[in-house]
């Protein structure tokens, strides 16, 4: 029976990091690398005590054992614990780095979707749907980068759409999953390498999708703004979805030029056009076949597999 795992490193309240963990043991997860990017002792001893999770604690300890200090960026720190994850011994035939706001959604079981991958393939990537802010279960689809796309995109996000890369505010890449006891591999955010190659020619898993919960609400993007704009997905080094000769500005230079023009009120129609969950944005979804649904229910699965927990 094939059997899968995944790795994390994780700076969130103890609720959330249940609500990862549970909800991935649901789906069948035969292995949990949890990096705790913080001590969390809220969480720490209960993820210890389940059989199928591993904890560590990202201390000066940690990192000392890793090669150094602790790095500062946090990009950095992830590919790090996912590439110690992976090097250690083999528990599990793939393995995938994930965030914790992000949430395998199968059209069938993982395992299942997994053991079909021919043997020759070393790789798999799983693509992005993004939650649209304010729903729980209502989700924008990733559009394949072949065809009309970008005029896609355009009409559905009339305003911004130029500058949305496949239509998202975070990343269309998604996640890979990479068959374990492979030499000499590093494992990056979206990529993994082997010789200081990247691995090229991953399965697209089209029948297990990356439920990402970027913005849960106007109010959680807002929180998470600043810090995105400085060190995360919308920073200054990130490329722009269309060339700066069509037109394209990079989510950076957009969202600084809004500021600065139109203040919260310009950003707030931002978020509205581009991921705001309204009747409106689920109708053009919809007529392009790009609405999708998925209950996450993470509760039920904290209930289910840490019923000490209270959260």
């Amino acid at each position: 029976m094939t059997t899968w795992g995944l790795s994390a490193t994780i700076l969130a309240p103890a609720r959330d990091i249940f609500r990862f963990a549970a909800y991935h043991l649901d789906q069948g997860a035969h292995r949990l690398y949890i990096y705790l990017d913080a001590e969390t002792p809220d969480a720490c001893d209960a993820l210890k005590a389940h059989p199928k999770i591993r904890v560590q604690t990202c201390d000066a300890a940690h990192w000392k054992r890793l090669g150094g200090k602790r790095p500062d960026k946090h990009q950095v720190r992830q590919s790090m614990n996912a590439t110690h994850a992976y090097n250690k011994r083999a528990e599990v035939d793939w393995l995938i780095h994930m965030d914790a706001d992000e949430f395998l959604v199968p059209d069938r079981s993982v395992a299942a979707t997994l053991s079909d991958i021919p043997d020759d393939l070393t790789t798999a990537r799983v693509r992005p749907m993004e939650l649209l802010g304010g729903s729980t279960d209502a989700f924008k689809a990733f559009i394949p980068a072949h065809g009309n796309r970008r005029a896609l995109v355009e009409r559905i996000y009339p305003t911004f759409g130029k500058h949305l890369k496949g239509g998202f505010l975070s990343h269309v890449a998604g996640k890979l999953f990479v068959r374990s006891g492979l030499p000499d591999v590093t494992v990056k955010i979206h990529n993994a390498f082997q010789n200081g190659a990247m691995l090229v020619g991953a399965a697209e898993t089209e029948a297990i999708a990356l439920a990402h919960c970027h913005a849960k609400s106007w109010e959680s993007w807002q929180a998470s703004y600043a810090y995105r704009l400085d060190k995360g997905s919308y920073r200054a080094e990130l490329m722009p979805a269309t060339q700066p000769d069509q037109g394209g500005l990079s989510l950076h230079d957009l969202l600084r030029k809004i500021e600065a023009e139109q203040g919260t009120t310009g950003l707030r129609a931002f978020y509205d056009e581009a991921i705001g969950d309204s009747p409106d944005l689920r109708a053009r979804l919809d007529a392009h076949g790009l609405l999708r649904f998925a209950a996450l229910d993470l509760d039920g699965a904290v209930e289910r597999h840490f019923p000490d927990v209270t959260m």
